[in-house]
């Protein structure tokens, strides 16, 4: 039988926060209740990894990262703050493209409960937080970034998506735009159902009605965004701007208003997400939210490796 973490805090009758704080000789945890995790470890033969407790006396010295599409450029700016500061830390990096698969990020935790890697970080990933909480508990080292986990042995880098798309909103609203579009990315996506959601708080907040005409799904992708944009159009829907939940769907954007010989800014407002260095190099210049990406790929190994 596989012993969890989950099933010894249920045999101790604590929390599996509590489990992990005994495992890690951690403070704010009364001798009774020691006594009582311990000996719950002891009657179920519970042995935690002990990859979680200390990367640096590992063998392989390697993470792997897995992420969502490796040909979205927020992903590949994330990955070299990754790997500067792996290399840093005389750590190597281990690149998994899940191609958009939840199966796939599954299969390629294997590396880390098998003993491939020392460690795991998965980028927006799209397997449930139960998945996530599973192996963490079980002792494997593993990090998130764009994501937050409620639990102390899982790092998690992420920002306020919720916040910055009800600013994005409000900005555009400020602008005289009341009627504004909205291109989400992967249906799975925490990314955009939190943008959408700070996107449908603005409204609310401006006593905008929701459109859900407005609503176009674009998959983060070029291509994706110039389909998506290219739907709205076709339905002649009233609208002055676009909020589109990353550059990549902007860019797409641009494309079909370029063909179609409609002027940004004059005929329609584009905002963008991410910064993404291209959005530099268009006519005209892309409005974006930034997202400190290399930086967030850098913090979280440095989590993973020195808690």
């Amino acid at each position: 039988m596989d012993v969890k973490i989950v099933d010894v805090a249920h045999r101790a009758g604590v929390s599996t926060a509590t489990v992990s704080r005994v495992l890690n000789d951690s403070s704010g945890v009364t001798a009774k209740t020691k006594e009582k995790v311990l000996q719950a470890i002891k009657e179920m033969g519970y042995y935690p990894n002990a990859v979680a407790k200390n990367l640096r006396v590992q063998k392989t010295k390697t993470i792997a990262v897995i992420v969502q599409d490796i040909n979205v450029s927020y992903f590949t700016e994330i990955i070299k703050g990754m790997e500067n500061m792996a290399y840093v830390k005389h750590y190597k990096v281990l690149i998994c493209d899940a191609e958009n698969q939840p199966s796939k990020e599954l299969e390629y935790l294997t590396l880390l409960m098998n003993r491939t890697v020392d460690a795991a970080i998965l980028v927006a990933p799209a397997i449930p937080d139960s998945d996530i909480l599973d192996i963490a508990g079980r002792g494997y080292a593993i990090g998130i970034v764009g994501r937050h986990i409620e639990h102390e042995g899982v790092p998690c880098i992420y920002t306020d998506n919720v916040k910055f798309s009800t600013e994005v909103v409000t900005h555009l609203v400020g602008m005289g735009h009341t009627s504004i579009a909205f291109l989400s990315g992967y249906a799975e996506s925490i990314d955009s159902y939190e943008r959408l959601e700070g996107y449908m708080k603005a409204l609310k907040e401006h006593r905008l009605p929701f459109r859900p005409e407005l609503i176009e799904n674009g998959n983060f992708s070029e291509a994706g965004g110039y389909e998506a944009m290219e739907r709205l159009l076709s339905r002649s829907a009233d609208f002055t701007a676009v909020y589109a939940a990353n550059d990549e769907m902007a860019l797409g954007i641009y494309k079909i208003c370029r063909e179609r010989g409609i002027r940004i800014p004059e005929d329609l407002a584009v905002v963008g997400v991410d910064n993404n260095r291209i959005s530099k190099y268009i006519t005209p210049t892309l409005s974006t939210v930034n997202q400190p990406k290399y930086t967030m790929g850098a913090l979280i190994v440095e989590k993973l490796i020195d808690p």
